[in-house]
């Protein structure tokens, strides 16, 4: 009996990259939407040594294993993919375009990258339009020091996700973190210009955001015309499974 040449079937880079014991973590990590930033040091180790061969292999599910220009890697599924989709609310966006914002400022240094979830709250009231963000909670442009507190609550539920989403890293307790570089997914449009904060700011003041297939309560702030569904930085993103805990 011949002997079975195992890269007639699977190449042998591919073969050890899932032999990998990070490997079943980190499938699971990109299938629920995780980017795997620099920071993840082993499990991004892994991607960029086999990227081309895994690249391939979630093609086979109709996905795109993508390499963001600032290095950080995320599972982008198509329509037709076996991978089940599902795309950021309203008010996620608005919240990491903040985080990015915040993420090219000067104050992102002087607070050695550390920020609360009060001081991303103070800076989502200060750089957005307010009546705009009311209407998240209440349905109507102004709002009581109640309404607040539950939109506040609203950015806290939101910051949870992109925690989950690897957006940003947890630091000790009282609602403190740093700003990964996946928060680029949210700047889309800055990633070319003279100004890149600016043109951040404008993003996040225009209520912009680029999603595909959300329901009509939730796209009063999104440009439809932008929302298709082959635009190159859109936030569908695998479906991720609820889970519960503070940033």
């Amino acid at each position: 009996m011949s002997s079975i040449n195992i890269e007639e079937f699977m190449p042998e880079k591919l073969a050890k990259a899932i032999a990998n014991p990070l490997f079943p973590a980190l499938d699971n990590a990109l299938r629920s939407g995780r980017h795997i930033s620099s920071e993840d040091l082993d499990n991004h180790a892994l991607l960029i040594d086999a990227e081309r061969e895994l690249h391939m292999f979630y093609k086979r599910y109709n996905a795109e294993l993508v390499r963001a220009p600032e290095g950080f890697f995320y599972l982008r599924p198509r329509s037709t993919s076996l991978i089940g989709r599902s795309v950021l609310a309203e008010v996620d966006m608005l919240v990491g375009k903040v985080l990015c914002f915040l993420y090219l400022s000067p104050e992102r240094l002087a607070h050695e990258g550390i920020f609360t979830n009060q001081e991303l709250f103070d800076e989502l009231m200060t750089l957005a339009d307010e009546p705009k963000l009311m209407k998240l909670v209440t349905n109507r442009a102004s709002g009581s020091d109640l309404d607040r507190e539950k939109l506040y609550d609203k950015v806290k539920t939101s910051l949870r996700r992109l925690r989950r989403l690897g957006m940003i890293i947890p630091v000790g307790e009282n609602g403190k973190f740093r700003i990964s570089e996946s928060v680029f997914r949210f700047g889309a449009d800055v990633r070319s210009g003279d100004d890149v904060r600016e043109a951040q700011l404008r993003l996040i003041r225009d209520g912009e955001a680029v999603v595909h297939h959300q329901e009509p309560s939730q796209s009063s702030l999104l440009d439809e015309q932008d929302a298709h569904e082959e635009h190159e930085e859109q936030l569908e993103l695998p479906t991720e499974p609820e889970q519960e805990g503070e940033v």
